[in-house]
């Protein structure tokens, strides 16, 4: 039932389409933004799980451009969204607002000069990169990565919702007034707390077809409490019901469960694919773990000498079970994927590393890299080499 909710299992298109891309976007309800660029961004690694190769500039039309259907928002992390689901955050922006700007003195004294100065940039030059903006606080602070102060207070204003985004360039925001980027009628919906909690869940239950409350409620980074309240009345409405799953337990005890009355169940899913670390397959841990036995955690913040399985791990997905992890790396300079480290899963078997090996050449095709080569490293990097070196 999760995995069909997410878009596995089904037939894949002959071609991908803008079409296809918006379906999925619209089934899943979300793609989380990372700028980690080892293999590929984030955001295109779960169309590829469930479509196959496609054709990326057109998934960057309808996210990355000024007027494309999709912005981003802080929908579960940084997200592309719906540019008209706007509305349905407006109390997250009051609630960052009520966080980081909870008194007007000492904001303005930190941030009001800054942020006035930004915003009449932005009004009078239309959207802009941070780095575009010339002014005395726009100097990083410390590393490499360290923000200027303009940059921070973009990203603040960003949260408030009184700067939005107008697409990327080379993967930098461009920043820009609301205005600038949606429609009047958007800009002047207004959607009352408790009705949009409740919608989010809908969609929440709808994109994971069954899950407990932390499930559901993570999806779109809710409180538990009104997240409660919407399933109660979800439940009411007859748009999901509460089930039990055996297994799913904490301290002896079965947890609550939520079903998506409309959830298919298939008879089997037949799937291949590489999940990204932020898929909502397995971007929350805990659930990961009770569905596949999947104990994940990404270890790119971790010191090389202490990973286990490596840097930038992606688990793979073989029908209905998670089998293995491998550790990729484009070298886009000499046209090879590179498998750093390949391990085996407890439900691998003895067609994994022949049907890894088919899904890792689609990969590097669809990178447009024109070889695979494997790393000894891990439990399964030695059948994966293998298995690639037979079809070659």
């Amino acid at each position: 039932m999760a995995l069909a909710a997410q878009g596995f299992g089904r037939p894949r298109p002959a071609t991908v389409g803008t079409r296809q891309l918006n379906g999925l976007l619209d089934r899943i309800g979300l793609l989380q933004i990372d700028s980690v660029n080892v293999f590929e961004r984030s955001h295109y690694l779960p169309v590829f799980a469930r479509l196959g190769a496609y054709d990326k500039g057109l998934l960057d039309a309808i996210t990355l451009r000024p007027r494309a259907p999709h912005t981003e928002y802080v929908a579960h992390e940084a997200a592309f969204v719906r540019r008209e689901d706007r509305p349905l955050f407006r109390w997250r922006m009051d609630e960052f607002r009520a966080k980081y700007a909870p008194d007007a003195d000492a904001w303005n004294a930190s941030h009001g000069r800054t942020a006035s100065w930004v915003l009449d940039a932005l009004a009078a030059n239309g959207p802009m990169a941070a780095s575009e903006m010339e002014h005395e606080d726009n100097v990083r602070k410390g590393p490499w990565w360290g923000w200027s102060d303009v940059k921070r207070t973009l990203e603040l204003l960003f949260r408030f919702g009184d700067v939005a985004i107008a697409g990327r360039n080379r993967f930098e925001r461009r920043y820009a007034l609301p205005e600038q980027v949606f429609p009047a009628a958007v800009l002047e919906e207004r959607v009352e707390t408790a009705d949009a909690v409740r919608e989010l869940v809908r969609r929440s239950v709808r994109a994971l077809g069954i899950g407990t409350l932390s499930d559901i409620a993570d999806y779109y980074r809710l409180k538990s409490a009104p997240a409660v309240q919407a399933l109660r009345d979800l439940e009411d409405a007859g748009t999901v019901r509460q089930v039990q799953v055996a297994g799913w337990e904490r301290a002896g005890k079965p947890l609550p469960v939520w079903l998506d009355a409309d959830a298919r169940l298939p008879r089997e899913v037949r799937a291949s694919a590489l999940l990204s670390p932020f898929d909502p397959i397995v971007w929350e841990r805990a659930r990961a773990l009770r569905m596949f036995g999947l104990d994940y955690r990404i270890e790119i913040y971790t010191p090389a000498p202490r990973r286990v399985y490596g840097y930038y791990v992606l688990p793979i997905l073989q029908d209905e079970a998670i089998v293995g992890r491998v550790d990729l790396k484009s070298d886009r300079k000499a046209g090879v994927l590179i498998v750093q480290a390949a391990w085996a899963e407890a439900e691998a078997d003895a067609d994994t590393p022949g049907r890894l090996a088919e899904l890792l050449r689609d990969a590097a095709e669809w990178q447009g890299l024109s070889a695979v080569h494997v790393r000894d490293r891990g439990t399964l990097a030695g059948a994966l080499r293998s298995a690639i070196a037979e079809a070659a």
